[in-house]
């Protein structure tokens, strides 16, 4: 039974971590309405939060090659609670969105060591349970956090939605220092901070660009400085001994297809982020969280069953199709029920989910599991912000079945590409 400690420690932290990516969802109006706050400013306490993320990760996943998986994560957890505590604690919209920024600085730290932690404790076939019922849980945090948000907003009030973090932050860090493995690093060298900076400034400015939609001066100007640090980072990474990203791995064809297929199930999320919304126009916050659990149940069933059997089939055959029948998903959501849609939906992300792990644990060179995870970490995060902003203007245009359409669209053009034979380079230690 010690066996499978860290894989709980591990859950617990990512559980957190996920379901308040979600969460806020539907306690936004009555957010907005206990600090008198304005629909613009109530937008940032979702999207600091992303923001954040998008910054941190790759960095939190280079830095935990060098510091050690298990003080990372410990940390992750500390000021993830903190930030979590501060954000119930908050009289102010601003003083919620600095506390959710805190909470992200959490998030980000618990987002990468937690895959990276895994593929360090596990092998062979433990390893590919472990992955399953990881990602299942993952599945089961995004998916559960409207849910849990619409029943704490509705019988305990918005602050709970945030205390209720407090106490298993508290629990996982006193089972972490029990459970899980003193620190071995294995990367040695002096950080790269230079390349952190690039990076930093390239995810702020295009994260900022697209959750303004892309279009007016300011969004115009975020994605031009954008595309300035983005030649920055590659150049000065090109010239690191011990970069925050190693660019040979994305000579990979399998890696660039994990990356592809990545970005394309995560917009059958940023295609909840609309349902979310059309739900809780019409219905209470329970009544809409509810409305999306079967989502979170097939997700999390079909993950833990695929863990048997995960060795069996290529990663890049799984990836596929996940993402094909996540995009079948979409389009079912928009000629037949929604619960069925959300149900071949979240079968399609239980599938897609161990998959991008095992292709990851697989790519990964020795000693780069958390540089590995954070390419993971945040290509899935630019994959949100970005299905987000897309499908934001289908939204506009249509409501929700040119959602659906596009979605589904970009779904089954990425998943019919991962199915193609790629040749698979190999990266130097």
């Amino acid at each position: 039974m010690r066996k499978w400690w860290p894989l709980a420690v591990v859950c617990g932290g990512s559980f957190l971590f996920l379901l308040d990516t979600t969460v806020v969802t539907v306690a936004l109006p009555r957010i907005g309405a206990g600090l008198a706050a304005s629909t613009g400013q109530l937008q940032w306490v979702p999207d600091v939060y992303t923001l954040v993320l998008a910054v941190l990760m790759l960095a939190a996943g280079s830095l935990a090659d060098r510091v050690g998986l298990r003080r990372v994560f410990l940390g992750g957890l500390a000021v993830f609670g903190l930030g979590a505590l501060a954000c119930g604690f908050a009289a102010d919209i601003g003083t919620l969105i600095a506390a959710r920024g805190v909470q992200a600085v959490g998030g980000s730290a618990l987002a990468v060591t937690g895959f990276a932690l895994l593929t360090a404790c596990y092998e062979g076939r433990a390893r590919g349970t472990a992955i399953s019922v990881f990602f299942a849980v993952n599945g089961l945090g995004a998916a559960a956090g409207p849910v849990v948000g619409g029943v704490l907003t509705e019988y305990s009030g918005w602050p709970a939605i945030f205390f209720v973090n407090v106490p298993p932050a508290v629990a996982t860090a006193v089972f972490a220092l029990r459970a899980l493995p003193r620190d071995t690093p294995v990367r040695r060298g002096r950080f790269d901070v230079a390349g952190a900076v690039w990076f930093a400034v390239f995810a702020a400015s295009l994260v900022h660009g697209l959750t303004l939609g892309g279009s007016g001066p300011v969004a115009v100007g975020a994605l031009v400085v954008s595309a300035i640090a983005l030649v920055g980072f590659v150049v000065v990474e090109r010239r690191r001994a011990e970069p925050v990203l190693d660019l040979r791995l994305l000579r990979d064809g399998g890696f660039s297809t994990l990356i592809a297929c990545v970005a394309a199930s995560t917009l059958t999320f940023a295609a909840l982020v609309y349902i979310s919304l059309w739900l809780g126009l019409s219905r209470s916050p329970v009544a809409a969280g509810f409305a999306l659990a079967p989502l979170a149940v097939t997700s999390f069933l079909t993950s833990t069953l695929l863990g048997k059997a995960l060795h069996r089939f290529p990663p890049r055959v799984l990836l596929g199709t996940g993402v094909l029948v996540g995009a079948l998903g979409c389009l079912s959501l928009l000629v037949v029920a929604i619960p069925l849609g959300l149900a071949v939906t979240g079968v399609g992300v239980g599938v897609a989910g161990p998959a991008t792990g095992a292709a990851i644990a697989a790519a990964a060179p020795p000693g780069r599991a958390g540089m590995a995870a954070g390419i993971l970490t945040t290509t899935r995060q630019f994959g949100q912000t970005l299905g987000v902003a897309v499908l934001g203007i289908a939204y506009q245009a249509g409501g929700l079945p040119p959602v659906y359409v596009v979605a589904a669209g970009c779904g089954g053009v990425t998943g019919l590409l991962a199915l193609l034979p790629r040749q698979r380079a190999r990266v130097p230690a």
